[in-house]
């Protein structure tokens, strides 16, 4: 989920560019959720695979974000997705932060209906503060071999927002239209806040391991009005 804005620093961009010529080798699912998606859905990533969700975010020429998260789920611990967020955000100022993610499956996809729950937190490198903070519960709805429709709903905490506090809730439907395409539109609303909604294409070549997203949104951070954000995804 996108969060706080503030320009792209050297190391920053320099990491980015490290991460595009990583080269894996595990192929993805054909449902493939999460990456720069504002609502996720129930599953965790494959038993032994990491991935690596890297997206950048452009709200207006003077604000944008540059997100980074690695995750791995372990064959011990199958249901289990351990992650982490860097993200490094500018408007009127600058700040990265950083925090864990973790998913754990309750019920999978495979049995008619997936059920997770997943928490996450992120802190600010400067200050040290507890930026923001996330409680979902993800379910996710099989509808054919070719359609999913995930509704996420839970609690979430944003330190710089009027209430810091509140309940959230959304809905998206991912469509496979190929065996490489998605199509994929999203609606959330954070309690006390403006509904937003984002809508974009993932290519995933030749069922491979890497994923591409383009999306469009409007408030997707609850904040700005317009966003542009491009995504690559890379699994080992």
């Amino acid at each position: 989920m996108t969060i706080k804005t503030h320009r792209p620093s050297g190391w920053m961009a320099g990491l980015c560019a490290i991460t595009l010529m990583v080269s894996l080798l595990v192929p993805a699912p054909v449902y493939a959720g999460g990456g720069a998606h504002v609502i996720d859905d129930a599953s965790v990533e494959t038993p032994g695979v990491c991935h690596l969700e890297n997206w950048v975010t452009q709200f207006d020429q003077d604000r944008g974000l540059v997100n980074l998260s690695p995750a791995c789920t372990r064959k011990v611990w199958p249901n289990l997705e351990i992650g982490a967020s860097l993200q490094h955000s500018w408007d009127s100022g600058e700040d990265t932060t950083i925090g864990p993610a973790l998913k754990y499956n309750l019920r999978p996809v495979e049995r008619g209906l997936g059920v997770a729950v997943s928490m996450g937190g992120n802190w600010s490198i400067r200050s040290g503060q507890l930026e923001t903070a996330s409680l979902i519960v993800p379910v996710t709805i099989p509808i054919g071999d070719k359609v999913q429709v995930n509704l996420n709903g839970g609690w979430t905490y944003g330190s710089a927002l009027e209430h810091q506090t509140a309940a959230f809730f959304g809905v998206q439907v991912l469509a496979q239209v190929t065996r490489d395409v998605s199509l994929m539109a999203e609606a959330f609303r954070r309690d006390h806040g403006r509904a937003g909604h984002q809508i974009g294409l993932r290519w995933n070549p030749r069922g491979g391991n890497v994923d591409i997203d383009i999306l469009v949104g409007r408030r997707i951070d609850g904040v700005n009005p317009d966003a542009v954000t491009v995504g690559l995804t890379l699994r080992h």
